[in-house]
């Protein structure tokens, strides 16, 4: 019992490492005042690059910085739209998502000809597990050698880095002038401009960060994750990411729990795939599947409460004249 527990929470970190990922990514957008619905086509289109680049280069790394440099593009184009030219931040939003999921198909047709799909990754072009020291040496020592060798042990760096830009993107929010300048944004941002402080630049900067977590959680799904690219491997990703946000009431660490939920949900599904109830059967897997997302609308529904995000969030920046 204690090792099939132990296996759940060691698959829940894997599964729960892009919704983190693009969670923060969401919460450092939206307490600028930027609504970001088009998270789930940033991590859809940074996947494609970064399998892409990957399976060109060789190298994980560098598909990697095709991935964020994807994503960062993506998300200059919504604020393009959002900041500069004060658009709807829903429209811009969905417009991405829409491109992206056609397009990444398209681009994958027509540079590697095997329906929508990149080459499969092996060797340096995939993120390979890290095994820390004396993990196998204490594997079998009850308790604490399991929960080190399999829960803490034995996965990639991106899974660590998402871990740790938790306490990272704590520390920038509420410890940093930037932290502060973007707080003040999402919340009044007339006083930011009053004070001197661009209020663009600071909404360009958290997209720009936005882009960049966004871009690791889509090259952790092709090149970590998976071997590969495949169509809309995203699955929803970005849009539980952002039900954990507003779960985790725009802070980081609640945003961490919230994303954990979802993928303990999602990792106890694909547990229950094959198991027979009594008095009902197997589960079919289509029921299994949906799950997560069921879950995920019946808490956002009735156990958060009231959530409120930062004031200002979704409404367009006109400067007043003196």
């Amino acid at each position: 019992m204690f090792e099939t527990l132990i296996l759940i929470l060691d698959a829940t970190m894997r599964v729960s490492t892009p919704l983190i990922l693009a969670a923060l990514a969401g919460l450092y957008a939206e307490r600028s005042g930027i609504v970001d619905i088009g998270l789930e086509g940033k991590i859809l289109g940074s996947a494609f690059a970064a399998a892409a680049g990957a399976a060109v280069y060789g190298s994980a790394w560098i598909g990697l910085g095709f991935g964020i440099l994807a994503s960062v593009f993506l998300a200059m184009v919504h604020g393009f739209a959002c900041i500069t030219h004060r658009g709807d931040h829903i429209v811009s939003g969905v417009a991405i998502n829409t491109v992206v999921a056609g397009l990444t198909v398209t681009l994958g047709l027509d540079w590697f000809g095997m329906g929508g799909q990149t080459p499969t990754l092996s060797g340096d072009a995939r993120f390979l597990s890290i095994t820390f020291p004396f993990a196998d040496a204490l594997a079998d020592v009850p308790v604490i050698g399991l929960i080190y060798s399999e829960l803490l042990s034995g996965h990639n760096v991106l899974v660590y880095l998402a871990f740790l830009m938790v306490p990272a993107t704590y520390w920038v929010v509420y410890k940093t002038r930037f932290g502060l300048r973007l707080r003040a944004t999402g919340e009044n941002p007339h006083a930011v401009d009053t004070a001197g402080i661009s209020v663009a630049l600071v909404r360009y900067r958290a997209l720009i960060i936005c882009g960049v977590l966004c871009g690791i959680a889509g090259a952790y799904l092709s090149t970590a994750h998976n071997a590969g690219f495949l169509k809309d491997m995203s699955a929803g990703k970005g849009y539980m990411a952002l039900a954990a946000l507003i779960f985790g009431k725009w802070r980081p660490v609640p945003v961490l729990f919230a994303c954990l939920l979802f993928g303990f949900l999602d990792a106890v599904a694909v547990r229950l795939q094959g198991v027979v109830i009594p008095g009902i059967g197997e589960v079919p897997v289509q029921a299994i599947e949906v799950l997560p997302y069921v879950l995920t609308v019946l808490l956002l529904a009735g156990f958060i409460g009231k959530a409120v995000g930062p004031k200002a969030v979704g409404r367009p920046y006109v400067k007043e004249r003196a």
